[in-house]
């Protein structure tokens, strides 16, 4: 629901980011190349904090669709805070992608690898905080163009979005080999098209669409859609948020379908399914991120429609540890000790959670109604 009233805020939420502009000489290219880079919020109150980083070719028209859906998803936490960086190819996109006779790069384009590979991504890791989680984002030319940083061992980019690609000869087959080999590593691959679309492209697509698809590589998290309402230009706006979602969904807070269809159906612990979750998104992004409390909400909830109560204890050891000075824990920790027997002791850290910070479903007066309740109940 949230993708459908996001061009209604993006403006709102843009006026929070702070957008530089830079012009950095290259070697590789032998001219300056602008660049429009947007910073996440509060980047300069969070000095220690490092952001993915999002590099966008046709930057002079493409940058602002994506990081206008960039803030918005990190916004509602939908995807981790990310620094964008927009390559303007205004007079040199023909250039900067031609693709030579043996389907190889061009001299022109492979000046323009070398830039983004060895001068652009340095130039942003050396003056802005950023990870070395990295996503491409291209458009008709460029988004072919960008496929061929797959071919090398290790490629500078985790995760590809490829709008509409020009599918030049030779890049179905050589892709969909390079996207079915199992590395020892991740990669997101995005691709849409659409009814409207450039008619050779959008067959070209398809057809590369039923070869991933058919792909049996674990280690590809592969995403497509061909949108009934666009053409190869406003698919881009339909394509940005969608592209993100599938990228970052490991990211984004527990939800119903997956409360109802993956947790409620766990015969292992629910709690080491959220730690798990989390752990996921350390190792996928390089991102620490703390607990969320929907997240704990959601486990709670389960341990309650399963009645395995067992699992309080150690879903109150992990509250603790991320939300130490909230009322979270404490009534885990106390559920966990009504389940044992230990009635008293729940009884009393239901009250130790009166000098506490409220969380908005886990009351002081709910808790200490509950403690009256057990000493009534019992006696003490």
């Amino acid at each position: 629901m949230k993708l459908f009233f996001i061009s209604a805020v993006l403006c709102f939420n843009l006026t929070f980011t702070q957008t530089v502009y830079e012009s950095i000489e290259s070697n590789a290219l032998g001219v300056k190349r602008e660049l429009k880079i947007q910073l996440p919020r509060n980047y300069e109150s969070n000095p220690d904090k490092n952001y993915p980083l999002i590099v966008v070719f046709d930057g002079d028209y493409l940058f602002e669709v994506v990081a206008g859906n960039v803030d918005y998803c990190s916004y509602w936490q939908d995807m981790p805070e990310a620094i964008v960086v927009g390559v303007n190819q205004v007079g040199s996109r023909s250039k900067d992608c031609n693709i030579s006779s043996d389907y190889s790069l061009s001299k022109s384009a492979t000046q323009f690898y070398e830039f983004i590979e060895n001068e652009l991504i340095s130039f942003m890791t050396e003056n802005y905080r950023s990870l070395n989680f990295r996503v491409a984002v291209g458009h008709g030319q460029t988004a072919n163009f960008m496929n061929y940083f797959l071919f090398t061992n290790r490629p500078v980019f985790n995760a590809f979005v490829a709008l509409s690609p020009s599918i030049t000869a030779g890049m179905e087959e050589n892709l969909t080999r390079r996207l079915g080999h199992e590395d020892d590593f991740n990669t997101f691959y995005y691709l849409s098209t659409a009814a409207l679309d450039i008619k050779r492209n959008k067959k070209k697509i398809t057809e590369l669409n039923t070869k991933l698809s058919a792909l049996g590589n674990t280690n590809l998290l592969y995403a497509f859609d061909n949108f009934e309402n666009a053409n190869h230009y406003s698919l881009a706006a339909q394509s940005i948020p969608k592209a993100l979602e599938s990228i970052f969904f490991v990211f984004q807070p527990i939800s119903k379908s997956e409360y109802k269809n993956h947790i409620l159906t766990l015969q292992t612990s629910p709690v080491d399914y959220l730690i798990e979750k989390y752990a996921m998104i350390e190792t996928l992004f390089g991102i620490e991120k703390q607990i969320i409390i929907n997240d704990f909400r959601v486990i709670a909830a389960a341990i309650d429609k399963t009645k395995k109560f067992e699992y309080y204890r150690e879903l109150g050891k992990i509250a603790s540890k991320h939300h130490p000075d909230t009322t979270i824990a404490s009534f885990y920790l106390a559920r966990h000790y009504e389940y044992i027997g230990k009635q008293k002791k729940a009884m009393n850290v239901y009250r130790s959670a009166f000098s506490l910070k409220e969380v908005d479903g886990y009351s002081k007066n709910d808790m200490l109604d509950r403690a009256d309740q057990i000493k009534k109940e019992f006696g003490y």
